[in-house]
């Protein structure tokens, strides 16, 4: 059902580290923050966070009474204030402030547990966003834009609760909208029943992931040789996160968007999965190569490891079953992508098994592979190359289509400071996406095209 709440709850928690939330310094005069710390000494404060009444059910707002999730009535969209989150015995809560009160829909999913909010496009304005303990309910969260109109909150549990309906305080006192929320323990098998995607918005996300396909067949070029660019990760999927603070999706979109420029100069017709902020789904980003009829799909990441110490670049290609322990890592957390996003995975079958065992696809891999090879050839010399095999395999999902051939590149290692630095500037940036664009010409060059 729609739910009226601040969105600010959504901080993005994709480090291994928690921190118990504190009230901020010089907020003593909150009575929210008096609420979350049961201190109840002021006149006039509400009551203790157990006994703060949880707000009667809504209906949902009638047509035309506001946005609904995936739009913006506004000018400008919302925005997102500050938050808070409360642990105690019997409930985790969350408080969040925001500019304007907008509609949003929550429900929740299994397989990993996860609470899923739906809501228009809000921009966030959190400094240093609270994290969860670890010992309530929230393991960690995220937010994001999930398509353009649309941002998504992923909150993962430890396990099962009942969301309870917001508690809405109006603005006083010079803070915006602040909304309580709280997810009460629940037994397994109840919230195993009330999981799952609204029929509505399960609709909605079949609708986007047909007008992505029919936008990719009307953008079907003639001619010349098709190269399609994947920035991995994007909108609340951050991937890894550097040493340096770096986000990986956004060095992979600014390195993407360098590549698409040297491609498009050097006469390739380029498209790109992604070319801003935003969350493509895994399935969707192999059928935008598929309906183009890309003659290659270039997937850019870049990597992390427990041991700093790890350098350079590498690429992999479709593995045929066999990889290292690494690589088998790496395929488990680049695959997790549609899971991190709060994507419907009801119907989805995994791609790798059927098409590995599928003979016609030898030849698209064996030219994936090549081109690996011929990449790997130019960027020596241009940047640190892993030193250890760095032309990999492993089952990515994003390498599956059998007729295009496909590789992903991890840029660098985010855990290592001298790869974070480096792939922190623009002319590093620069010299990568040319070596990769002669690597593009030798490949074609060489009669390894369809």
């Amino acid at each position: 059902m729609f739910r009226i709440i601040a969105i600010a709850v959504a901080a993005a928690i994709l480090g291994t580290g928690a921190l118990t939330a504190v009230p901020a310094a010089g907020q003593s005069d909150d009575p929210i923050a008096r609420v979350l710390r049961q201190d109840q000494t002021a006149p006039g404060a509400p009551p203790s966070a157990t006994h703060l009444p949880v707000a009667p059910a809504k209906a949902p707002p009638a047509p035309g009474a506001g946005p609904s999730p995936g739009s913006n009535a506004g000018a400008s969209p919302p925005v997102v204030l500050s938050a808070r989150i409360g642990e105690h015995e019997d409930r985790t809560r969350f408080v969040i402030e925001l500019s304007d009160p907008v509609n949003i829909r929550t429900f929740t999913l299994t397989d990993p547990d996860r609470v899923v909010v739906d809501m228009p496009e809000v921009s966030w304005r959190l400094g240093a966003p609270p994290r969860p303990s670890g010992r309530g309910s929230v393991k960690s969260y995220r937010y994001g834009v999930f398509r353009k109109g649309n941002s998504r909150m992923v909150i993962d549990l430890t396990r099962p609760v009942r969301i309870s309906d917001p508690l809405m305080i109006p603005p006083a006192n010079g803070f915006g909208y602040r909304v309580v929320i709280d997810l009460f323990p629940t037994q397994r098998a109840k919230f195993n029943t009330e999981a799952g995607w609204p029929a509505d918005l399960k609709a909605r996300e079949t609708d986007a992931e047909r007008l992505t396909a029919l936008m990719a067949e009307s953008q079907k070029p003639t001619g010349r040789k098709v190269v399609v660019i994947d920035p991995g990760h994007g909108g609340l999927d951050s991937g890894t996160i550097g040493v340096n603070g770096m986000a990986e999706k956004d060095l992979v979109l600014a390195e993407g968007l360098n590549l698409a420029k040297a491609l498009k100069a050097a006469g390739y017709t380029v498209h790109m999965t992604r070319d801003s902020d935003v969350f493509v789904p895994l399935p969707q980003r192999v059928a935008i190569a598929r309906k183009l009829r890309a003659d290659l799909m270039i997937s850019l990441h870049a990597d992390s490891n427990p041991d700093p110490d790890v350098t350079g670049l590498s690429i992999y290609t479709l593995s045929d079953g066999r990889s290292d322990r690494e690589a088998a890592a790496l395929a488990k957390r680049e695959n997790q992508s549609d899971i991190i996003a709060g994507v419907d995975l009801s119907s989805a079958n995994s791609p790798v098994a059927p098409i590995l065992i599928d003979l016609a696809q030898r030849d698209t891999m064996n030219r994936s592979s090549r081109f690996a090879e011929t990449a790997l050839n130019q960027l020596d010399g241009v940047t640190d190359i892993l030193a250890r095999s760095p032309h990999r395999s492993a089952s990515l999902a994003v390498l599956v289509a059998p007729d295009v051939p496909a590789v992903l590149i991890e840029l660098g290692y985010l855990s290592n400071r001298a790869d974070a630095a480096r792939m922190n500037t623009q002319a590093w940036r620069t010299k990568v996406a040319k070596a990769i664009t002669n690597a593009v010409d030798r490949h074609f060059a060489a009669g390894t095209s369809r």
